[in-house]
């Protein structure tokens, strides 16, 4: 099983502005994906920008025991795929570490295919639920054996004769729809999934480059995504754009540090993950669109924020939830500065990532001098305004590295410093935080 090493305790502390670029990793959820689809060609598909975080490097790990080869040479990771159903039975236990993303969607692709796989990870990770991929998988025939609650070590069986199904998500779920998807690649026929609220697209885009035929349409049931099974993947030759949910801590800090002019180059603004960028302009935030343009299919923009004291509390739109999923924890810190109430609704799904993580930031949120109410699917964070803003607690991680890296944000423009009691898990996402603060001017150091 996947361990946790010697936790590493961080402080940031309030200090001049920040300025220059900030040149976050590459898209952790096209990083996966890159991997995955690589590994299901026959040929060699190159990937550059390739987002370098554990949970990316265990993906990368994971399809080499599936038996594909993967190596990187200079820049460039190189992919050479064992074909659509050509999975082979790995001989170890396929270790994800952190990564939800990574152990669900691996689950999905070899759920189709006539082998036996077992699957764990670290502590945070082996405590999320799996069922809502393991339901579904198991309409193709596969099966699964787990830990009491659908959770991990668990093992796939996969189906020796899948047929393809039409599967209605019953939450919004990008990793439960792609599941199912690359399950489909293997299934005869029409795989379909019906999802009631758009969740980022990165799958149906990357499935469509590698040559599947793949359609998207809006009926009264949602919107309803139809793969045809068992296609000739094309090799590929991607560039991976930059996370917008990295760069979600650099804008953000910019925002809340005085003085601050940042740019963040070359990020994704894919539209079903843009969100929180559009709710920080609605807030009042000086936060604005560069050099906007394609590359991959995927829209790109250079962002450039500056420093925004007069920010309103607003209500963010239920249904841009799934558009920001994972953005909720920076922006409840952002609200934190604001005037008035920021109310947030719809947003269950935050209750089983790493962590509980409307728990974790009202807990921490709390403790640094800030109201914050909650229920099951929504929080109000009640802001003080800039400058009023106490903090001088140290926050509870979980293993979580969103929830380390907001409070590390937040004590960059709290009264007095904010600590967190972990700051290990960033590197699962992104581990270049420290030097990239570093070089704009943020204090934030280890115990």
């Amino acid at each position: 099983m996947s361990g946790h090493g010697t936790p590493i305790p961080m402080t940031s502390h309030r200090a001049g502005p920040l300025t220059g670029e900030a040149h976050v990793p590459g898209d952790k959820s096209i990083s996966h994906r890159s991997l995955i689809l690589g590994a299901m060609t026959v040929g060699e598909t190159k990937v550059t920008g390739l987002l370098e975080g554990q949970d990316v490097l265990d993906t990368a790990k994971a399809m080499m025991a599936f038996g594909a080869q993967v190596e990187k040479t200079g820049d460039t990771w190189h992919v050479h795929g064992v074909g659509v159903g050509g999975f082979l039975e790995p001989e170890t236990v396929i270790d994800c570490g952190n990564s939800g993303t990574g152990v669900r969607l691996i689950m999905g692709a070899m759920a189709t295919c006539p082998i036996t796989a077992t699957f764990t990870g670290d502590a945070s990770l082996n405590k999320r639920p799996m069922a809502r991929v393991t339901d579904p998988l198991a309409l193709f025939g596969a099966r699964a054996y787990g830990r009491s609650g659908g959770r991990l070590p668990m093992t796939i069986v996969g189906a020796r004769d899948p047929m393809p199904v039409r599967y209605a998500t019953p939450v919004p779920s990008a990793q439960v729809k792609s599941a199912v998807l690359l399950a489909g690649l293997n299934a005869p026929g029409d795989t379909v999934v019906i999802e009631r609220e758009a969740t980022r697209d990165h799958s149906e885009r990357m499935l469509a480059g590698f040559g599947a035929t793949i359609t998207t349409e809006d009926s009264p049931e949602g919107r309803v995504i139809t793969l045809k099974g068992r296609p000739e993947f094309v090799p590929q030759t991607i560039v991976v754009p930059r996370d917008p949910s990295s760069a979600a801590f650099p804008v953000c800090a910019a925002l809340l540090s005085e003085g601050s002019d940042v740019l963040v180059p070359n990020i994704g603004l894919n539209p079903t993950r843009a969100g929180l960028f559009f709710t920080l302009q609605e807030m009042g935030a000086d936060l604005t669109f560069e050099n906007l343009r394609e590359e991959g299919g995927e829209p790109v923009a250079d962002l450039r924020a500056k420093f925004s004291p007069d920010m309103k509390g607003i209500e963010v739109p239920a249904e841009r939830a799934a558009s920001m999923i994972d953005e909720y924890p920076v922006l409840s810190v952002v609200a934190a500065f604001a005037a008035g109430n920021t109310h947030m609704p719809g947003v269950k799904e935050l209750r089983v990532k790493e962590s509980d993580r409307i728990d974790a930031m009202a807990k921490g949120l709390r403790a640094a001098g800030i109201t914050v109410d909650e229920g099951e699917d929504w929080w109000t964070v009640h802001g003080r305004g800039f400058g009023d803003v106490p903090g001088g607690v140290t926050a509870e991680t979980h293993l979580d590295h969103r929830i380390a890296m907001s409070f590390l944000v937040m004590g960059l423009a709290t009264n007095a410093p904010m600590s967190v009691d972990d700051g290990q898990p960033i590197a699962t996402s992104f581990p270049i935080f420290e030097r990239l603060m570093a070089d704009l001017g943020a204090r934030i150091e280890r115990a």
